[in-house]
């Protein structure tokens, strides 16, 4: 944006380059690939994945309606620097990913909050595992599912190993696009819970980039936000300040100091 709006101020032709493929290219590339026994084994890994899937059931403070409601609020936080960089270090010397650290922490909130082993939660990926891609406008995220066993009651370190495992299996098959997967599988439907999970967790840790125009001002602006997608979305963003997070949650299950606690 900020190329070309600056060159096209100065009558000039668009400095980018052009891309070798466009969107619709991507889509009939991914529709040639998924298929056949390509996208059978693709699919038999989640089959073998999600079988017997319980939801997990989160200790709420008001009864779970009927059909779920989409109002929510949202808390945010802050890990600091030091935190951060402890959790980093930590996940330098057990051979995994900030992400993965994160996740397992998480997901040991969640075993503890329900007494349940089988923690599943959903999480956005960016789907752009094609050099060609890389540098395309068009969405690509596709949102996989997450399933981690905490039986044997095992230490912090046993257990960020099989989430280390987990996360690999589902990085490989990504490329089954989430509603694929509720397609196939069929799992069983009910209005007041998402399909598979009702707990989303992401990282946001791509560098932040300021957008500069030559004749304009920008500024950022926070706006909140009455709308919650999921049970619970918890979200965090590596800065160099340290973690910040947020949490957004159905205000017709969570009182805010419930989460206030969580936090």
């Amino acid at each position: 944006l900020s190329a070309v709006y600056e060159a096209f101020c100065q009558g000039s032709d668009s400095p980018l380059e052009d891309l070798p493929i466009q969107y619709a290219d991507y889509a009939v590339l991914q529709k040639e690939w998924l298929q056949g026994e390509v996208l059978q084994q693709q699919l038999g890994y989640w089959k073998r994945q999600l079988k017997d899937l319980s939801p997990l059931e989160l200790p709420t403070d008001h009864p779970r309606p009927a059909v779920v409601g989409h109002l929510g609020q949202t808390k945010t936080f802050t890990f600091t620097g030091a935190l951060a960089q402890k959790l980093k270090n930590l996940s330098r010397q057990e051979g995994v990913t900030l992400f993965m650290t994160l996740l397992a922490a998480f997901q040991t909130i969640l075993h503890r909050y329900t007494g349940q082993d089988d923690i599943v939660v959903g999480s956005p990926i960016a789907g752009r595992t094609r050099v060609e891609v890389e540098g395309l406008i068009g969405f690509f995220v596709n949102t996989l599912v997450l399933r981690n066993d905490l039986s044997g009651d095992p230490t912090f370190r046993e257990f960020l190993a099989r989430v280390r495992k987990n996360a690999l299996d589902a990085y490989t098959h990504q490329e089954v696009p989430f509603e694929k997967l509720v397609e196939e599988l069929q799992p069983q439907r009910d209005l007041s819970r998402n399909p598979f999970f009702q707990v989303m967790f992401q990282l946001r840790n791509y560098p932040a980039r300021s957008v500069s125009l030559a004749d304009v001002n920008i500024e950022e602006y926070e706006f909140g936000s009455d709308i919650a997608k999921f049970d619970l979305s918890v979200g965090l963003r590596d800065d160099v300040t340290g973690l910040m997070g947020s949490i957004e949650y159905r205000t017709d299950l969570f009182d805010q100091t419930t989460i206030e606690r969580m936090i």
